[in-house]
């Protein structure tokens, strides 16, 4: 990695990309200390301490603390990350737009244009909710009509610009823009994270040889699951392709022999996002509502599905919604992948160019090849991704480790800042062989 920038630095053109980032993502951190109009901060933060523990610690890791200052930037890139998802579920239902998303460079810019209208109509409901269900709680210094425009047109225009500032560092900058954003904002939360564990486990121990473990095992628990989630992103089943000799002219053509690159984890962080989403809607809805904290069947329903009870041993019954929890990481890591990868359109296309996968027929046995393997890696990588997000909910449970950063940070982090890598390792690689052209 630190080769790979240093040969970044010495080519002038990625040089300036890596310094326009760097500039991009200063103002988005100036950005996200910048309070909104009219939002008693003080009252909003006591109210925030109550709840960051259960439904919003991971919605404010990923705004990197917007939301618990209530900034401008407080809904953040959630916005278009929703739309993003949205958008692909109706390409598959909507064969318009699956139409449209095959029609090349100009099919994908109509899409991202229609991408960042709905990303506008996201963040204004989502703002409208927030400042109604803040001025009712008391959260806004005043609750009156232009406030609460105040307080929206703040938020919703914070998630516009910041959509734009992503968009310029994808265009500008290095690697893509709004998976940046999201990373520099997870990151931001690291310090204060890492200072919680110091002064939990390490500063508190009176015996100095304790502290010294409890150090170690910090350390190990984390370069551990940094180096699965690493092999998890990384690893990939090739299915060999043996394509056909041709006759063109006097020539033959062809013949050559290549695979097709089947992912671990096809689906990415996705399938955690959804199914984090489906737990903790309900318990985000129940706290602006200020429901919840009865001793009724709903509630004890509501604290089944919130993280901050799981593997709780005091309270083992609640740990239930972890099982959901992590039966939904597999359902959707399915759901997903079927969606996003199509079998019997890549047998197709083999069939016409002339590929074969060795000792199976072309056709449908192709298809029901590839189906039948993608069954069998895809559960191995949702079951690497369940167990990323169960060991942080784990020592969260078991020895109150509270931190906003969990599995599915991690799993951010690694995955952007290795394509990220990629990116870069590629553009220095096109600009070496234009200079030897060149020369």
């Amino acid at each position: 990695m630190l080769k790979t920038l240093r040969n970044a630095f010495k080519i002038k053109d990625i040089r300036n990309r890596i310094i326009f980032t760097f500039f991009m993502l200063i103002i988005i951190r100036i950005g996200s200390q910048l309070p909104v109009p009219g939002v008693d901060r003080d009252v909003f933060a006591n109210w925030f301490a109550g709840q960051g523990g259960d439904a919003f610690s991971f919605f404010d890791a990923i705004t990197g603390g917007s939301f618990e200052q209530m900034s401008i930037f407080a809904l953040n890139i959630t916005p278009y990350i929703t739309s993003s998802i949205i958008m692909q579920l109706l390409t598959i239902a909507i064969p318009k737009l699956e139409e449209m998303q095959k029609d090349g460079e100009e099919g994908r810019k109509k899409i991202a244009e229609i991408t960042r209208y709905l990303t506008i109509g996201l963040a204004l409901i989502e703002s409208i909710a927030m400042a109604i269900g803040f001025g009712r709680s008391n959260y806004l210094a005043e609750y009156n009509a232009l406030n609460v425009i105040v307080v929206v047109t703040t938020l919703t225009a914070g998630s516009a610009v910041l959509m734009w500032l992503g968009e310029q560092i994808t265009e500008k900058g290095i690697g893509n823009g709004i998976s940046i954003v999201l990373v520099i904002n997870i990151l931001s939360r690291l310090p204060e994270d890492f200072s919680v564990l110091y002064q939990q486990f390490i500063a508190g121990q009176s015996v100095p040889a304790r502290a010294v473990l409890a150090g170690v095992v910090i350390l190990a628990v984390v370069v551990a699951m940094v180096v699965f989630v690493i092999i998890l992103q990384d690893a990939e089943r090739q299915i060999p392709v043996q394509y056909s000799r041709k006759i063109q002219g006097k020539k033959q053509v062809g013949g050559q022999l290549s695979h097709i690159p089947l992912k671990v984890n096809t689906g990415g962080v996705i399938p955690v996002i959804f199914a984090q989403s489906l737990m903790q809607t309900p318990v985000i809805v129940a706290s602006l509502l200020g429901k919840g904290n009865g001793t009724g069947v709903g509630s004890k329903i509501l604290k089944g599905l919130s993280q901050s009870n799981w593997c709780n041993p005091s309270e083992p019954i609640y740990s239930i919604g972890l099982v959901v929890y992590i039966a939904l990481i597999i359902a959707f890591a399915y759901f997903y992948t079927s969606i996003t990868f199509n079998p019997l359109e890549i047998a197709n296309n083999m069939k016409k160019q002339g590929g074969i996968i060795p000792g199976i027929r072309p056709g449908k046995p192709t298809s029901d090849y590839l189906n039948q393997m993608l069954t069998y890696i895809v559960f191995i990588g949702a079951v690497g991704l369940a167990i990323v997000a169960f060991m942080p909910i784990f020592f969260s449970g078991v020895f109150k480790a509270n931190v906003s950063f969990g599995g599915t940070s991690i799993i951010i982090i690694v995955g952007v800042v290795i394509e990220t890598i990629k990116q870069m390792e590629s553009q220095m690689l096109v600009r070496y062989y234009k200079g030897f052209l060149n020369e």
